[in-house]
């Protein structure tokens, strides 16, 4: 393939691709390569023996290589059929033949449907409708079509914009929300769905923000409505994942006091037996860790904390867990099922409590049964695998932690669910709530490559990044065209102001444009219709009534109780804020120990303290036999608080009569400074 004219830069790629596909020579092929195969040894199949049932695939788009080779040849067949999902009958010829080019047309939503009649040699006039069911609002459908056309030639937005139809009679049952937050966005689309479940509609959100759909599932809960979510949360986030990332961030790591606690005061932890007795002394544990440390504790310090303590399981308590915990930091290089089997026995120890065997809850309800099947593949796979450190099997074990995902809703509400956008494909619903719509999130921004530009990846056969925008559009077309559309947006995130998506601010242009057509009067009814939810969120905020503000509280204690005495920092707090004073001396309240001891304030005076008061001792030993015109001398002098004069004559110099003065001390000997610590003790 010649892209010489590109960049100098493709050489370099070239080479640098080429030692890569040497080291990966002779290695077993992925995933990707092996369903190729599959595929192409199931299509020699049928050319030999065509199937005589028939052969449908419904619900692809044919992005992936793989499948769109299947659906070819099930094309192909005699009696083969491919279902495409949300295909464009109102797009007209001129605009079809104008996605020949990838570089332009990437981020259409047909453009895959374009792709897939190219391969098999047909054009838009040979696809046909599957059934003949009409759409909810085939005008409805015509504006979104004419709105998402192909960039170079939205100049057809004026000569088909005058043909459509009454955009107030076509947008009739759409809602355009635009919030001023992301909270009243969640909160208004609550409030939608709550209504839709009193009046029995069933309704969709349909968001790839997951931020969003746990915000509306929070609004939702206070009316005890639990929608059914088809994505459920990482595994990584139940309760069990939370367990087990923090037994496995213990190996090859020091233990803290903090990491310890975190680690006990998990619900799993002695799950079984025990359970109360380990409550109790994990407090005292605490307090014992806050007041008098130490900040990496040992087995030998906990059994000997344990050992006086009135508590009969105390003992057996600190025994186990020092078993357990304890050492871990040792956890070197080995193979992967050593780890698998070290964090797994940790693991189950933890959670069986005062039990000898068992696990306690650790392995039980939905989120449990997933992780024991997690360690389940990891020992099947185990075998496969080379040495790994702990920190590397601690980052292996959190990524696929985060790949899984559980479902341990007991009891949802059978008619409002949360999708994505890929669950969104092949389901429908009276009511869609596309939420979310800001660029970067619906659609995500386009990734970039370091090594390739956009022409190198198109000359060199590989995927465009604007490849997951036209599959994010076409999820959006589909979506849209439900009975009952609400499109969801906020103004604002948690830092900036937002970018509404290219399709909304598309088809918001497309219809300010038509005024012929109503358009701008059709918009703002869209907004009108939002505005009542808004309006509704913005008052499920607003407390019900005015309370009147309290009285400014102004305790009296009696001057028995009061302090007699304060120091000047004190005094200067007693001034600024009385109820620190009257905590500290009325209340007797004292801040907890921190875990974890920082540098503050009080350290940083006594480090500097005791600085300045080593200077001055060692100053002053320098200046025993200080040298004539010595800066020392003139230093030393001057902390004294003398001021500097004639320099002192030295130990045994003569006088001016003659004589030697050894009978008297000298002056720097005579005036040996006082310890500083004596003299700032009295301020602090």
């Amino acid at each position: 393939m010649n892209v010489g004219d590109l960049s100098g830069h493709w050489a370099r790629t070239q080479r640098f691709l080429g030692i890569i596909a040497d080291s990966l020579a002779g290695e077993l092929p992925d995933t990707e390569a092996r369903q190729r195969h599959a595929v192409e040894a199931q299509i020699a199949v049928w050319a030999s023996t065509p199937p005589k049932d028939p052969v449908i695939i419904a619900g692809s788009t044919g992005s992936r290589g793989t499948t769109a080779l299947l659906m070819q040849a099930v094309a192909r067949l005699p009696r083969g059929f491919v279902v495409l999902p949300g295909y464009d009958f109102d797009l007209p010829d001129t605009a079809w033949d104008s996605m020949a080019d990838a570089m332009t047309a990437e981020d259409h939503p047909q453009y895959r449907f374009h792709r897939l009649a190219t391969l098999l040699g047909i054009g838009p006039r040979d696809i046909c409708g599957w059934t003949g069911t009409q759409p909810p609002s085939p005008q409805r459908n015509r504006l979104i079509s004419l709105s998402l056309r192909p960039a170079p030639i939205t100049d057809q937005w004026l000569t088909e914009g005058p043909g459509l139809p009454d955009l107030v009679d076509a947008t009739q049952q759409m809602t355009l929300i635009e919030a001023p937050t992301e909270r009243a966005e969640a909160t208004a689309i609550a409030l939608i769905l709550r209504e839709a479940a009193k009046t029995g509609v069933k309704a969709a959100l349909i968001s790839p923000d997951r931020n969003l759909t746990r915000r509306v599932e929070a609004a939702l809960d206070r009316w005890g409505i639990r929608p059914d979510d088809s994505a459920g949360r990482p595994l990584a986030l139940s309760a069990p994942g939370r367990f087990l990332r923090q037994a496995a961030a213990l190996f090859g790591q020091k233990l803290t006091s903090d990491a310890l606690l975190a680690l006990l005061k998990h619900p799993l932890t002695f799950s079984g037996a025990g359970r109360g007795v380990h409550l109790r002394l994990t407090r005292e544990l605490e307090l014992e860790l806050r007041r008098n440390g130490p900040a990496f504790p040992t087995k030998e310090r906990l059994t000997a904390w344990a050992a006086p303590l009135n508590i009969a399981e105390a003992m057996g308590w600190a025994e186990r867990i020092g078993a357990t915990v304890f050492g871990l930091e040792n956890v070197s290089d080995m193979a992967l099922s050593g780890h698998i089997a070290t964090h797994r026995t940790t693991a189950e120890q933890l959670a069986r409590g005062f039990a000898d065997v068992g696990a306690g809850e650790l392995w039980e309800k939905a989120a449990g049964a997933e992780a024991l099947s997690t360690f389940d593949e990891f020992a099947r796979e185990a075998p496969e695998a080379s040495h790994f450190s702990a920190a590397d099997y601690t980052a292996l074990f959190t990524a696929v932690l985060n790949r899984r995902e559980v479902r341990e809703a007991p009891v949802v509400h059978p008619g409002i669910m949360i999708w994505g956008t890929l669950e969104a494909r092949v389901q429908g619903a009276d009511l869609v709530i596309l939420g979310g719509l800001n660029d970067g999130v619906w659609p995500a921004n386009a990734a970039i490559d370091p090594w390739l530009n956009r022409q190198m990846r198109k000359e060199a056969g590989l995927l465009l990044p604007e490849r997951r925008i036209g599959l994010s559009a076409h999820d959006y077309q589909q979506a849209v065209a439900a009975p009952r559309v609400v499109l969801s947006r906020p103004r604002r995130s948690a830092d900036a102001e937002t970018v509404p998506s290219r399709w909304v601010n598309r088809l918001v242009n497309l219809m300010e444009g038509l005024p012929d057509r109503r358009g701008p009067e059709a918009l703002e009814r869209m907004r009108q219709r939002a505005a009542r939810w808004l309006a509704l969120a913005a008052a499920i905020e607003t407390p019900d009534a005015t309370v009147s503000p309290a009285t400014r509280p102004s305790p009296r204690p009696p001057v028995s109780t009061r302090p007699d005495r304060l120091s000047l920092t004190q005094i200067e707090r007693l001034v600024r804020d009385p109820y620190a004073i009257y905590a500290r001396h009325i209340l007797r309240l004292r801040k907890l120990d921190p875990l974890r001891q920082e540098p503050d304030p009080r350290l940083r005076g006594e480090v500097l303290h005791l600085m300045l008061e080593e200077f001055v001792r060692d100053t002053a030993a320098r200046t025993r036999e200080p040298a004539p015109n010595s800066f020392w001398r003139w230093r030393t002098t001057s902390l004294r608080g003398a001021s500097p004069g004639p320099a002192p004559a030295p130990s045994g110099a003569r006088g001016s009569n003659g004589s030697q003065n050894s009978s008297s001390p000298s002056r720097a000997t005579r005036a040996a400074p006082r310890s500083p610590s004596r003299r700032w003790g009295r301020f602090r």
